[in-house]
C-alpha cells in the first residue's frame, strides 16, 4: 500500500465530515489491524481508549493507561495507516494544560482526529464512571486543545454522554462546545431517533455517534440526514481477536473446549476484581 501523509489523512477525514453521508469506523488497535481496515475499504478507523488499555496493559477501562502509553500505540498505527484514524483521547489525561500536551503528542503520532470527553476521570471512589465535569471546564479544555494543535486539519471533537443528562442539559453542553470551536460533537448514550432529533436540531457541526450497534439507530440515511457523519458500533474486531487467540492457544495445549465468550474472557484476564479491592483499600479515604 502506498503511504499517505498525516496531513492528507486529516484532509480526508475533513472531507468525510463535510459530506452528506454516514460512515462506520473500523476498530484499529495495532498496525496490522489498521492495514487490514484500509485494505477492506473502511473510510475511517478508531483507536479506542478501552481497547488501548486492553492491548497495552491487559487492564480494565479504569483510566489506567498513561498518555505516553496511549501515544506509543497511536504512533505505531500512525506509521502505517492508510486511512484516517480517530484517537479516543478520553478526558485529555488531566486538566486543560494536560489536554494541550495530549493534543501535541497525538498530532505528532499521526492521528486524523481526536475525541475529548467531559467525563470526570479517573472516577472517584463510589462514583459512576459517567460523572461529568462542569460545562465551563469542558469549554476550557476544548479551547486549550484548539490552541495546542499545529495542523489545523486535525479535527478536535467534543464528546459528552447524552444518556446521563436531560435533553436540555445535553443541548446546553453541546451548543457551548460548538461555540467554543469544536469541529464536531460526539454523543454517547443516545436512545433512539427521537432523542437524537431533539439534540441535533440545535447543532450545525457534524456529529459522531457512539451507538454500540443500538438497533434503534440503524438507519444510515436517516442518521446522515440528522448530521451524523461518523458512527462507532463498538470494537468487535478486537474482542474477536481475543477469542481467536484464546481458542488457538487452548487447542494447541489440548485444553478442553471452553464456552466463555470474548467479553467473559476479557473479564477473566483483566482481573477487574483486583482493581476494585485496591480502590476500596486505598481510595475509600474518610476525611
Amino acid at each position: 500500500m502506498q503511504r499517505t501523509s498525516h496531513h492528507q489523512l486529516r484532509r480526508d477525514f475533513r472531507a468525510l465530515l463535510a459530506s452528506s453521508s454516514c460512515y462506520h469506523t473500523a476498530s484499529v488497535f495495532d498496525p496490522m489491524s489498521a492495514r487490514i481496515a484500509a485494505d477492506l475499504g473502511f473510510e475511517v478507523g478508531i483507536l479506542g481508549g478501552s481497547v488501548a488499555a486492553l492491548q497495552v496493559l491487559a487492564a480494565p477501562d479504569f483510566a489506567l493507561i498513561t498518555l505516553s502509553e496511549f501515544v506509543e500505540q497511536a504512533s505505531r498505527i500512525g506509521r502505517v495507516a492508510c486511512l484516517p484514524v480517530i484517537a479516543d483521547a478520553d478526558h485529555g489525561y488531566g486538566n486543560a494544560l494536560n489536554v494541550m500536551r495530549t493534543v501535541v503528542e497525538l498530532e505528532r503520532a499521526g492521528v486524523a482526529a481526536l475525541t475529548l470527553e467531559d467525563t470526570l476521570l479517573p472516577a472517584q471512589f463510589g462514583r459512576k464512571s459517567t460523572d461529568l465535569i462542569g460545562i465551563n471546564e469542558g469549554v476550557g479544555k476544548l479551547r486549550a486543545a484548539l490552541e495546542a494543535r499545529v495542523d489545523t486539519a486535525l479535527a478536535i471533537i467534543a464528546r459528552t454522554h447524552a444518556g446521563v443528562l436531560s435533553v436540555e442539559e445535553v443541548i446546553e453542553r453541546t451548543v457551548a462546545y460548538q461555540e467554543a470551536g469544536a469541529d464536531g460533537i460526539c454523543l454517547v448514550g443516545v436512545r433512539d431517533f427521537a432523542h437524537l432529533e431533539q439534540i441535533s436540531s440545535h447543532l450545525q457541526v457534524p456529529l459522531m455517534l457512539v451507538s454500540y450497534g443500538n438497533p434503534a439507530l440503524r438507519d444510515d440515511a436517516r442518521l446522515a440526514g440528522l448530521g451524523v457523519r461518523i458512527v462507532v458500533d463498538g470494537h468487535a474486531a478486537y474482542f474477536a481477536a481475543i477469542k481467536a487467540t484464546y481458542d488457538c492457544l487452548r487447542e494447541q495445549r489440548g485444553v478442553a473446549t471452553c464456552d466463555l465468550n470474548a467479553t467473559e474472557l476479557t473479564h477473566r484476564y483483566t482481573q477487574p476484581e483486583d482493581y476494585i479491592v485496591w480502590a476500596r483499600d486505598y481510595m475509600n479515604v474518610q476525611e
